[in-house]
């Protein structure tokens, strides 16, 4: 009974150690936040020196001065207990000086930019970091977490079906292989951890997984259930570069002192085939046909996400997400019945451009399902390893390579 006991309380230690990304939000008049690194797939995992960009919209256009600060994380994404000069060159804490305001727009908005480095500051060494945006009143407005990598480790990554036949036609499952080349590691299985995501999403990461054995230099991670994610189903979309214009995923537009555009209801996925199209893996692109600067005559929209009301839905909480709402379950996402129209609805304000969004569960334990949409093994999605290390004597994890593979090329067997 004690040796039980003691496991659960050693269990449940672990689990409360380990725990993912986890951002502070924007307020309401803080919109259209992109970040990202050398592409537009808005989470930035970057190599040392490379660029990292940020950019926002502040609704109440008033050219308030906004500051930014930077911190390290270790690998559970809490505080580094390190100095600031020992992984920043410069200094941070300066304010975004690079901003402009809107025009020709109805909803008059300020756009701020932000690129690091920069000249006030540098990064100095690899790993998980944390960029805070505040105030002119140091009141903590939003944060995002990003990763920067130094590639002294190779990493192969291959993605295949579940041998689990109740999941085979839902899950997938992500194998590699670490190949340290000349880094010197005293105890691999203890000293490696790595970090698997699924469209540089963190909410359902999946972390502390030892390698199953060595070979030479070479670590391999052949797992099935412990490496597995739910397929779900290509994103929904819609474009609405022309502010005036229906298009195939939006039935109506009307303006009411401000834009409104209805887009068609849809319908639970869950039931049907798998269809393939193309998708951004949850991401969204400003863009607008009505100017030639996306950024700043770009117009703002309410977006009316619709969904049919279905018996398995009773009593569950529905919300519609994707990177625009950064994946997180709050109000503003949340679907409500319209007794009206007889489907449920929720109205967001989005800048103009193609946006991907998908509905989910919330599950009593917190967690979503993909009960709307479905899970199929065929869906494309981006998977990343990333690959942490810390050295003997160190007080900081380091990141020390990046794997990534596509699900269009998964293996069938």
């Amino acid at each position: 009974m004690k040796l039980k006991l003691f496991f659960l309380f050693t269990l449940s230690f672990c689990m409360l150690c380990a725990q993912n990304l986890v951002e502070q939000e924007a307020p309401d008049y803080i919109r259209s936040i992109l970040f990202f690194g050398n592409n537009e797939d808005q989470f930035p995992i970057v190599q040392i020196g490379e660029s990292i960009n940020l950019a926002f919209d502040d609704l109440s256009a008033e050219e308030a001065d906004y500051y930014y600060k930077i911190s390290h994380r270790d690998y559970n994404w809490k505080p580094s207990n390190i100095p600031k000069t020992q992984f920043l060159n410069g200094n941070d804490n300066q304010r975004i000086i690079n901003y402009k305001n809107s025009f020709n727009t109805i909803q008059s908005y300020s756009h701020y930019k932000l690129s690091i480095p920069n000249q006030d500051c540098s990064l100095k060494i690899s790993g998980n970091y944390l960029l805070e945006i505040y105030d002119e009143y140091d009141e903590l407005l939003f944060t995002r977490g990003f990763v920067v990598y130094t590639p002294q480790t190779s990493v192969g990554v291959s993605l295949k079906r579940s041998r689990n036949l109740a999941h085979i036609d839902k899950k997938q499952v992500v194998q590699f292989q670490i190949n340290t080349l000349d880094l010197q590691i005293p105890n691999p299985k203890k000293d490696i951890h790595v970090v698997i995501l699924q469209n540089y999403q963190w909410y359902n990461a999946i972390r502390n997984i030892r390698p199953q054995y060595t070979i030479g230099n070479t670590l391999i991670y052949k797992y099935d259930k412990e490496t597995s994610f739910w397929g779900g189903n290509e994103n929904l979309y819609f474009d609405s570069k022309d502010i005036r214009a229906t298009a195939n995923a939006i039935q109506k537009v009307y303006l009411d002192q401000e834009f409104h555009h209805l887009l068609f209801v849809n319908k639970t996925r869950a039931d049907q085939p798998y269809t393939y199209f193309p998708d951004i893996n949850g991401s969204f692109v400003i863009r607008t046909l009505q100017g030639k600067n996306q950024h700043l005559e770009g117009e703002y929209s309410n977006i009316h996400f619709g969904l049919e009301l279905h018996d398995k839905y009773n009593l569950k909480e529905i919300y519609v997400v994707g990177k625009f709402c950064n994946y997180k379950l709050q109000e503003e996402n949340k679907l409500t019945y319209n007794r009206e129209e007889g489907f449920l609805e929720t109205i967001i304000p989005l800048k103009q451009g193609f946006y991907n969004y998908r509905f989910v569960i919330k599950n009593l334990d917190g967690s979503r399902s993909n009960l709307i949409g479905g899970d199929f093994f065929q869906t494309e999605n981006q998977y990343t390893v990333l690959v942490y290390f810390r050295k003997f004597g160190d007080l900081h994890d380091s990141i020390v390579g990046v794997g990534q593979a596509n699900a269009s090329n998964i293996r069938t067997n």
